[in-house]
C-alpha cells in the first residue's frame, strides 16, 4: 500500500503529537495502522516534518532514527500518547508521567544529535509539558491528539479539511437518510 506523509499528518501541532499520531485508529483492533511498522515511512518522516510539523523552526533539518533506536523511539512514541491522553481524559497521570520522563530520557542519551529525530521528539514532548495542557485536545472524529490553537480554545477536530470535513458529511447522510432534509 504506498504511503504519503502529507500536511494532515502533522495536524498536532507539534512534533511529539505528529509522532504519537503516527498510529492511525488507535484503539480500533480491526482497523489499526502503525505507520512506523514500514521501515520507509519511519526513514521518510524527518523529510516530512521539516515540511509540515508546526515546531520545524525549533528542530532544524531532522536526521532519521538511528536502527538502534527504533525500539526506544517506539517506546517515546507510546508514552507521549498515554501521557497526553490521560491529561485530556483528567486521569491520575503520576505514573505515566515517569514512563515518558524516563522515555525521553534515554533517547535524549542514545540520541546522536540534536538534530535526531528522536532527541527532536523528546525535547517537543518536553516543552508540551513545560507550557501545560489546557490548549491539549483529542480529536472527535480520528482520535488524534492535537493543540488547539484557536483564540476561544473551540477546537474540536484535529484539521477542519479532513476531520471536520468527514464528520459533516456523515451528519448530512444520515439526516437526509432519515428524511429529515429540508
Amino acid at each position: 500500500m504506498s504511503f504519503t506523509w502529507t500536511p494532515h499528518r502533522f495536524a498536532g501541532g507539534a512534533l511529539a503529537l505528529d509522532v504519537a499520531n503516527s498510529v492511525i485508529l488507535r484503539f480500533d483492533p480491526t482497523r489499526s495502522l502503525d505507520r512506523f511498522s514500514e521501515p520507509d515511512n519511519l526513514a521518510a518522516f524527518p523529510h516530512a516534518a521539516m515540511a509540515f510539523s508546526a515546531e520545524r523552526d525549533l528542530f532544524g533539518p531532522l536526521e532519521p532514527v538511528k536502527p538502534e533506536n527504533v525500539g526506544g523511539f517506539i517506546r517515546l512514541r507510546e508514552a507521549i500518547d498515554r501521557h497526553f491522553r490521560a491529561l485530556v481524559g483528567g486521569v491520575e497521570h503520576r505514573l505515566s508521567l515517569a514512563e515518558l520522563l524516563e522515555a525521553a530520557a534515554a533517547m535524549l542519551r542514545a540520541a546522536p544529535s540534536d538534530q535526531a529525530t528522536e532527541a527532536a521528539t523528546a525535547n517537543s514532548a518536553l516543552r508540551l509539558l513545560a507550557s501545560g495542557s489546557e490548549r491539549l485536545k483529542i480529536c472527535g472524529n480520528c482520535g488524534w491528539l492535537f493543540l488547539d490553537k484557536s483564540k476561544n480554545r473551540s477546537r474540536v477536530w484535529c484539521d477542519m479539511a479532513v476531520c471536520g470535513n468527514r464528520v459533516k458529511a456523515s451528519r448530512h447522510y444520515h439526516h437526509k437518510k432519515e428524511g429529515n432534509d429540508p
